[in-house]
Protein backbone atom coordinates (compact mmCIF):
# COMPACT_ATOMS: atom_id res chain seq x y z
CA UNK A 1 0.00 0.00 0.00
CA UNK A 2 1.54 3.40 -1.72
CA UNK A 3 0.34 6.52 0.92
CA UNK A 4 0.97 9.05 -1.71
CA UNK A 5 -0.57 6.98 -4.31
CA UNK A 6 -3.89 6.70 -1.59
CA UNK A 7 -3.76 10.57 -1.67
CA UNK A 8 -4.15 10.82 -5.14
CA UNK A 9 -7.75 8.97 -5.05
CA UNK A 10 -8.75 11.25 -2.41
CA UNK A 11 -11.64 13.47 -2.88
CA UNK A 12 -12.06 16.44 -0.75
CA UNK A 13 -14.90 18.76 -0.60
CA UNK A 14 -15.33 22.38 1.48
CA UNK A 15 -18.92 22.23 3.11
CA UNK A 16 -20.70 25.10 5.78
CA UNK A 17 -20.64 23.21 9.26
CA UNK A 18 -23.29 23.03 11.17
CA UNK A 19 -23.77 23.76 14.98
CA UNK A 20 -23.12 26.58 16.58
CA UNK A 21 -20.48 29.37 15.24
CA UNK A 22 -22.24 32.41 14.85
CA UNK A 23 -22.06 34.38 11.61
CA UNK A 24 -18.54 32.41 10.66
CA UNK A 25 -20.76 29.32 10.45
CA UNK A 26 -22.85 30.59 7.74
CA UNK A 27 -19.94 32.33 5.44
CA UNK A 28 -16.77 29.98 6.13
CA UNK A 29 -16.69 26.27 4.51
CA UNK A 30 -14.76 24.84 7.03
CA UNK A 31 -16.07 21.18 7.03
CA UNK A 32 -14.39 18.69 4.81
CA UNK A 33 -15.94 15.98 3.29
CA UNK A 34 -13.46 13.04 2.15
CA UNK A 35 -14.57 10.25 -0.26
CA UNK A 36 -12.67 7.66 -1.66
CA UNK A 37 -13.97 5.24 -4.29
CA UNK A 38 -12.58 2.00 -3.35
CA UNK A 39 -13.48 -0.08 -6.05
CA UNK A 40 -11.80 2.26 -8.66
CA UNK A 41 -8.95 2.34 -6.47
CA UNK A 42 -5.21 1.48 -8.40
CA UNK A 43 -3.27 2.09 -5.66
CA UNK A 44 -4.84 -1.14 -4.02
CA UNK A 45 -4.39 -4.68 -4.79
CA UNK A 46 -7.88 -6.84 -5.47
CA UNK A 47 -6.72 -8.28 -2.05
CA UNK A 48 -6.33 -5.57 0.09
CA UNK A 49 -10.06 -4.41 -1.88
CA UNK A 50 -11.22 -7.16 -1.02
CA UNK A 51 -10.65 -7.34 2.79
CA UNK A 52 -10.96 -3.56 3.13
CA UNK A 53 -15.11 -4.08 2.17
CA UNK A 54 -15.04 -6.94 4.57
CA UNK A 55 -13.83 -5.09 7.32
CA UNK A 56 -15.32 -1.62 6.67
CA UNK A 57 -18.41 -2.63 5.45
CA UNK A 58 -20.50 -0.65 8.01
CA UNK A 59 -18.34 2.24 6.79
CA UNK A 60 -19.08 2.23 3.52
CA UNK A 61 -22.12 3.34 0.81
CA UNK A 62 -23.72 1.05 -0.98
CA UNK A 63 -21.28 2.05 -4.28
CA UNK A 64 -18.42 1.21 -1.66
CA UNK A 65 -17.55 4.94 -1.10
CA UNK A 66 -15.73 5.79 2.16
CA UNK A 67 -17.45 8.66 3.32
CA UNK A 68 -15.95 10.61 5.99
CA UNK A 69 -16.02 14.33 7.68
CA UNK A 70 -14.57 16.37 9.49
CA UNK A 71 -15.53 19.73 11.37
CA UNK A 72 -13.42 19.55 14.83
CA UNK A 73 -11.55 23.16 13.97
CA UNK A 74 -12.38 26.44 12.38
CA UNK A 75 -9.44 25.68 9.56
CA UNK A 76 -10.41 24.09 6.48
CA UNK A 77 -6.91 23.14 6.28
CA UNK A 78 -6.38 21.58 9.64
CA UNK A 79 -9.98 20.11 9.19
CA UNK A 80 -8.23 18.61 6.05
CA UNK A 81 -5.38 17.25 7.52
CA UNK A 82 -7.77 15.61 10.39
CA UNK A 83 -9.72 13.62 7.90
CA UNK A 84 -7.05 12.79 6.23
CA UNK A 85 -5.00 11.27 9.32
CA UNK A 86 -8.16 9.32 10.48
CA UNK A 87 -8.72 8.27 6.73
CA UNK A 88 -5.26 6.75 6.69
CA UNK A 89 -6.00 4.70 10.45
CA UNK A 90 -8.99 3.68 9.05
CA UNK A 91 -7.21 1.80 6.11
CA UNK A 92 -4.69 0.80 8.51
CA UNK A 93 -7.00 -1.01 10.88
CA UNK A 94 -9.24 -2.44 7.97
CA UNK A 95 -6.13 -4.02 6.26
CA UNK A 96 -4.49 -5.57 9.70
CA UNK A 97 -5.68 -9.60 9.27
CA UNK A 98 -6.66 -11.02 12.74
CA UNK A 99 -4.49 -13.01 14.29
CA UNK A 100 -5.69 -16.55 14.79
CA UNK A 101 -6.01 -17.92 18.01
CA UNK A 102 -4.83 -21.49 19.31
CA UNK A 103 -6.37 -23.42 21.99
CA UNK A 104 -5.03 -23.67 24.84
CA UNK A 105 -5.76 -26.46 27.55
CA UNK A 106 -6.05 -25.65 31.11
CA UNK A 107 -3.05 -27.29 33.24
CA UNK A 108 -3.61 -30.19 35.20
CA UNK A 109 -2.09 -28.76 38.28
CA UNK A 110 -4.37 -25.63 38.30
CA UNK A 111 -7.15 -28.25 37.95
CA UNK A 112 -5.52 -29.93 40.90
CA UNK A 113 -5.15 -26.49 42.66
CA UNK A 114 -8.17 -25.47 42.25
CA UNK A 115 -10.10 -29.03 43.29
CA UNK A 116 -7.55 -28.96 46.44
CA UNK A 117 -9.03 -25.23 47.70
CA UNK A 118 -12.49 -26.59 47.16
CA UNK A 119 -12.21 -29.14 49.47
CA UNK A 120 -10.08 -27.40 51.88
CA UNK A 121 -13.16 -24.55 51.98
CA UNK A 122 -15.63 -27.54 52.03
CA UNK A 123 -14.08 -28.62 55.44
CA UNK A 124 -13.44 -25.13 56.83
CA UNK A 125 -17.04 -25.31 56.39
CA UNK A 126 -18.23 -28.62 57.67
CA UNK A 127 -16.35 -27.83 60.66
CA UNK A 128 -18.71 -24.44 61.91
CA UNK A 129 -21.80 -26.75 62.00
CA UNK A 130 -23.28 -27.74 65.13
CA UNK A 131 -22.18 -31.44 66.27
CA UNK A 132 -25.41 -33.56 66.20
CA UNK A 133 -26.64 -34.76 69.25
CA UNK A 134 -28.49 -37.86 69.47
Amino acid sequence: MENIALITELQYKAVRSSGAGGQNVNKVSSKVVLSFDLPNSKALTDEEKTLLKINLSTRLTNESVLILNCDEDRSQLKNKEIVTKRFFQIIKKGLEVPKKRKPTRIPKSVIRKRLNNKKNTSKLKATRKRPDVE
